[in-house]
């Protein structure tokens, strides 16, 4: 790496709409990543944006609702290593939402629905069950996939 490269990380935002004991979780289809399991709402920051604005974004775009930047309350930072890149994920929990939440993108979700946060589908993904643990432990900070 010269002296002008800089490491980068790929920030991603994630909505966990969490309603009397239930979380909001959308089945993967025809994405090419992680197809036929179960994840949160979520994206990629675009550049010229803040983690919140990209959640804003997302969430209106995957699951059709309109929510504030100060409705959201960080409450999970991740560090992920993805077999050759590493990622800084950010949860964010949803405190309020104006609309009902549900499937936006069919070509991309083909299920969208509550569960348990005590019962989670056996096919959610590995780093999103790990960070709704985190959530529910109330730990912070936490990282994935390091075990190499």
């Amino acid at each position: 790496m010269t002296n002008k490269e800089r490491f980068k990380l790929i920030p991603s935002v994630y909505a966990l709409f969490i309603k009397e004991g239930n979380i909001f979780l959308l089945r993967r289809y025809q994405t090419g990543f992680e197809d036929g399991n179960y994840g949160l709402p979520a994206g990629h920051a675009d550049g010229g944006e803040t983690m919140r604005d990209a959640l804003v974004r997302e969430v209106s775009e995957e699951v059709g609702v309109r929510i504030n930047n100060d409705d959201l309350n960080l409450v999970l930072t991740m560090h992920r290593w993805c077999g050759d890149h590493e990622r800084i994920d950010l949860f964010f929990v949803v405190n309020h939402w104006d609309g009902e939440v549900k499937n936006m993108e069919p070509k991309k979700c083909d299920d969208a629905r509550w569960f348990s946060l005590e019962k989670l589908p056996q096919n959610t993904i590995q780093y999103i069950q790990a960070a709704i643990d985190c959530y529910k432990k109330e730990i912070k900070y936490c990282e994935f996939g390091w075990e190499r």
